[in-house]
């Protein structure tokens, strides 16, 4: 625990990797005031062009499947709800906040190609076993592996070193990292959202992904992205699905209440929403 602990402060000691863009510290401050109301989320958000016209662009995505078009924040915020807008919102933020990392060791199209597999794959799963709120669950999973842009700048060498020996041994990613890093991008990714202020229902999935078993207040959300991984390193890898679900964890087929084929048949939806919500995701990259 020591070691974790050291690596974590050396992971954080620049200041600059966990600043989220002033909109959503700002609209989080504003939806943490009990007396706040629509007009002040609207001023918030119409505050940055950026933002608001990515925001725009999802809601009246073909994946958002809104059948009344969206033209103003205003709109947005009455159509979608204020959890919806703060869900898209930090999406765009934390894609924003890494739009400059440089990739000399890391592939970013890669990378955010995985996180979004795994994001469309979440909330597909979550329509599936009836959450209500899945763009919550669409938010986690792309999320999953926030602490991978940490390490990767921090110990990048470590982290290749890492990754060659969860390829060559066949064991864990996270356990491989544990080994030569005394930490985890589960744990790096959690400790950034702490930090970032977020709820504990987006940090805990980051978290316990690796291990749902231990999920508390976000059970059901944690073995959704959880699985959602699987299909997403499986896609990756160009794995065989059939094969790489044999690696999801049986507490979370109970957790979801879904099974194997639940996962077989996502591919064709994947691959169609994949390359739309990429272009609106990701657009300055």
């Amino acid at each position: 625990m020591e070691l974790a602990s050291t690596r974590m402060e050396d992971i954080f000691s620049d200041a600059d990797l966990v600043t989220l863009p002033a909109v959503y510290t700002q609209l989080k401050a504003v939806l943490d005031d009990p007396d706040f109301s629509m007009q002040d989320v609207v001023d918030v958000v119409s505050n940055d062009p950026a933002i608001t016209t990515k925001l725009l662009r999802l809601a009246n995505s073909a994946y958002f499947g809104l059948a009344t078009r969206i033209d103003t924040v205003a709109r947005a915020v009455s159509m979608l709800g204020t959890q919806e807008v703060h869900d898209l919102v930090l999406a765009t933020s934390v894609v924003q906040s890494f739009s400059g990392m440089e990739n000399e060791v890391m592939d970013m199209q890669r990378f955010w190609r995985k996180s979004v597999l795994c994001a469309i794959a979440a909330k597909s799963l979550a329509l599936r076993c009836n959450v209500l709120d899945s763009d919550s669950a669409f938010v986690a999973g792309l999320l999953r592996d926030l602490g991978h842009l940490f390490l990767y700048q921090k110990l990048p060498q470590q982290s290749l070193q890492a990754h060659q020996m969860h390829v060559q041994r066949g064991i864990p990613l996270y356990q491989a990292e544990n080994s030569l890093m005394g930490t985890d991008y589960a744990k790096v990714g959690a400790e950034a959202m702490r930090r970032w202020k977020l709820p504990e229902n987006l940090w805990e999935p980051t978290e316990l992904h690796v291990d749902p078993v231990l999920a508390d207040e976000s059970g059901l959300i944690t073995s959704l992205v959880h699985i959602a991984g699987v299909v997403a390193e499986a896609f990756d890898q160009e794995e065989e699905m059939c094969e790489a679900i044999r690696r999801v964890d049986p507490y979370a087929w109970q957790e979801t209440g879904l099974d194997a084929e639940d996962v077989l048949t996502l591919p064709e939806e994947l691959v169609d929403e994949l390359n739309s919500v990429l272009l609106l995701l990701l657009d300055d990259l």
